[in-house]
């Protein structure tokens, strides 16, 4: 089961497999572009960025490249700006769980449609693996991590807007998890299932504008900008901090919360807040 195409099996033609996927590419491209519009995102970082030069110290093209390189992998790839370990982990494998199950689906739908051109076993492992991935880090945030919920008492089951791509990306994963299966057992109901599940995935790449969806693509560009004010010594007029030294993050987090009121007015004793 875990080494079969699960899209190869579909009575779908390839090419409307194929228009699909273009189709919710577009959607994230418009989505994201329309987001950055509406949001000023740009606007902002431009302006920013006019208003610092001539201010601080300048900062040297090499030092310009060092940060960029400690961007990539400290931000980007480790997710660092997530203090708590718990929420980075979660999120680390949702990131990389999404990349290798959207990568693999892609391959699988445009270089082995059907089964006549038959996947190496690992491009469909790879996209068990990846569902997967973010199937554990998205439960397991849900449930288990999210402020919200344990930390200020709310229903794991409280929805808001902002939850949007969450749900959406879990959903998406679980129903293609449920389709692989049940096609592979041969149940009747897959055809169901995999319904609900292009209506999920859909939701996931059209719904971008509002959602969280934008904001994989210009984090990095946020956090590139905040090291090199840091560097500048401008800092956008906010205390430094040095974001990779673990003891100065720690005490720089029990300073905030130091205060923090165990009981929000909520009638409720309140845990310890370990979720920020």
């Amino acid at each position: 089961m875990f080494s079969q195409n699960p899209f190869a099996q579909l009575a779908i033609a390839p090419a409307i497999m194929q228009a699909y996927v273009v189709v919710m590419f577009l959607l994230v491209v418009a989505g994201t572009l329309f987001d950055v519009w509406h949001k000023g995102s740009a606007r902002y970082f431009f302006d920013n960025w006019r208003r610092a030069r001539g201010k601080g110290t300048p900062v040297g093209g090499g030092e310009m490249v060092s940060i960029a390189v400690k961007t990539g992998v400290v931000d980007v790839l480790a997710s660092g700006e997530f203090c708590n370990p718990r929420r980075r982990i979660a999120h680390l494998l949702g990131m990389y769980g999404f990349v290798i199950y959207a990568v693999a689906t892609a391959v699988l739908v445009f270089c082995y449609p059907t089964a006549a051109t038959p996947a190496p076993a690992w491009w469909p492992q790879l996209w068990w693996l990846g569902a997967l991935m973010v199937c554990v880090g998205g439960y397991w945030f849900w449930f288990f991590i999210r402020v919200d919920v344990l930390a200020e008492g709310h229903s794991p089951f409280r929805l808001v807007r902002a939850d949007l791509f969450v749900v959406s990306l879990v959903v998406s994963a679980t129903l293609g998890l449920a389709w692989a299966y049940l096609q592979a057992r041969g149940s009747g109901a897959a055809m169901a299932v995999f319904a609900a599940y292009i209506l999920a995935t859909t939701v996931l790449f059209a719904g971008v504008p509002w959602s969280k969806f934008a904001h994989m693509f210009f984090k990095p560009a946020a956090a590139f900008d905040k090291r090199m004010s840091v560097a500048s010594g401008i800092a956008e007029n906010l205390p430094t901090l040095n974001r990779d030294d673990p003891e100065q993050r720690k005490r720089h987090s029990m300073e905030l919360l130091k205060d923090a009121p165990m009981d929000m007015g909520l009638g409720i004793k309140r845990e310890a807040p370990r979720h920020y």
